[in-house]
């Protein structure tokens, strides 16, 4: 697993770190997404079940981590 996504072929979950920190709390957003929340009620991460047939929460979460990179490179 790398510092930012961990995948579970076996179940096909993919755990996406969106930013620095432990998450306090969770958001079930569906079936198959969980949103990990930080302390400042921001997500840390997505936790998405069945991964190969949501492109659209691992889109959204690239996303986050794109505005993320470029907020930290300002």
């Amino acid at each position: 697993m790398s510092e930012i996504f961990g995948y579970d072929e076996t179940t096909d979950s993919l755990y996406i770190k969106l930013r620095p920190g432990r998450s306090v709390d969770n958001r079930i957003v569906g079936d198959d997404l969980v949103i990990d929340v930080g302390e400042d009620g921001e997500p840390v991460g997505y936790d998405i079940q069945h991964a190969s047939t949501h492109p659209e929460f691992i889109a959204e979460a690239l996303q986050i981590l794109q505005r993320g990179s470029k907020i930290a490179a300002e």
